[in-house]
């Protein structure tokens, strides 16, 4: 039997609306910073409040959950009825919890301040990935990789903002960086003005979201394996991001600043993968991205615990713009399985790929503690196998059939 259609989505601009793209890349941006800014700020609060790493474990606890737990239910209700103010008053559950952060007395209020900025991220990440697809004027891949590319920045410009702001001024300069919030608030309002209008027209003409055919089993499985690959790069990604560093200082006895420097790199090597895969998905599909970006990365994750230090930097610039340009290429996949459903598909896999983020890391710290750090890039190396997986996923013809 097959896909039965789906609610009335808003009607898309027939032309890329360039300008909104832009607008929520930028706040995308401004979320991730904010973000980022929570753990960049940890060896600051322990100090103040005398907290232990179960405590500080916590509050990364209290954030990740409701960030990721939150996103698909505001997908799902906002699939069924579209909230366009939600957006700025998403970005201010964010500028609260930061405020929360920089003046809060206790460790619950920090606790509070953390849950509120995931409030914010749950908000934002599935309508903000709606706003995206509708501006597209049909170059889904291009804006989803835009959209995508302002948090990557976002995620590495947050550590950078809090060592050259917050450590120098203290914990109260946070409260700073609420003035970058309430520009989001404001820019998001216009935003979703726009959004407001098309969510109208598309009330007023009652359409419909053509089926691809599909049957609800084959739609199911698929979505399962893109979850599995989206476990697979995101369990590898963590294992760079969180540990890179460590690798480094111990494999090649490298100072904590160049190491910190090859981290960034990395980092900026994601972006522009994100933004590549986008532009290459739009071109020959999102199917092809994902078999390049998670199966073709895999000889580079292989070589790279046995490699010196200069090719050590090359090659996770190179994995970080392959594995990278997979995300977009998987959330524009699943939209295109789920039809109608955009909100839905951007909040399981953003509040998916968070959350596997940061049980992947934790679970690797705990192996790093018993095997060693070398050991864990030795296993994770194996990880892009499961693209393999891939060859299940149903063909760009059969998709749009």
């Amino acid at each position: 039997m097959g896909q039965s259609a789906t609610p009335a989505a808003p009607t898309a601009a027939t032309k890329t609306t360039w300008a909104v793209l832009v607008a929520i890349s930028f706040c995308h941006m401004i979320n991730d910073i904010m973000q980022s800014l929570l753990a960049a700020i940890y060896p600051l609060l322990a100090l103040e409040f005398s907290l232990s790493f179960g405590q500080i474990g916590l509050m990364t606890f209290a954030f990740q959950v409701t960030a990721s737990l939150l996103q698909p239910v505001v997908g799902l209700v906002t699939d069924r009825r579209p909230l366009p103010q939600s957006l700025p008053i998403g970005m201010g559950s964010t500028l609260v919890g930061l405020l929360l952060l920089a003046l809060a007395q206790s460790y619950g209020g920090l606790l509070v301040g953390a849950m509120l900025i995931g409030v914010g991220s749950a908000v934002f990440h599935p309508e903000s990935s709606r706003v995206a697809r509708l501006a597209s004027g049909g170059k889904f891949g291009t804006a989803q990789s835009l959209f995508q590319v302002g948090g990557n920045f976002g995620s590495a410009l947050g550590p950078l903002l809090a060592a050259f702001i917050v450590v120098p001024l203290g914990r109260p300069s946070v409260a700073a960086f609420a003035i970058l919030a309430l520009l989001g608030m404001v820019i998001l309002n216009r935003v979703g003005l726009w959004y407001g209008t098309l969510a109208r027209a598309s009330a007023a003409q009652g359409r419909a979201v053509a089926s691809h055919g599909l049957s609800r089993q084959r739609v199911a499985w698929s979505i399962v394996v893109l979850a599995v690959l989206t476990f697979s790069k995101n369990a590898y990604t963590a294992s760079i991001s969180s540990y890179y560093t460590f690798f480094l200082i111990e494999r090649f006895d490298l100072g904590i600043e160049a190491a910190q420097q090859m981290l960034f790199l990395f980092l900026a090597a994601t972006a522009a993968g994100v933004m590549l895969g986008g532009l290459i998905g739009d071109r020959f599909g999102p199917l092809v991205v994902i078999w390049a970006s998670i199966l073709g990365v895999l000889p580079f994750t292989l070589i790279l615990p046995h490699v010196g230090l200069v090719a050590t930097g090359v090659i996770s610039v190179v994995i970080g713009v392959i594995i990278a340009s997979a995300f977009p290429a998987i959330v524009v996949y699943a939209q295109n399985l789920l039809p109608g459903r955009v909100g839905l598909v951007a909040g399981i896999f953003f509040g998916f790929a968070f959350g596997m983020g940061g049980i992947a890391a934790a679970i690797l710290g705990v192996l790093a503690d018993i095997r060693g750090i070398v050991w864990v890039y030795q296993a994770c190396a194996f990880l892009p196998l499961l693209g393999l997986l891939t060859i299940f996923l149903p063909s760009r013809a059969r998709l749009a059939a």
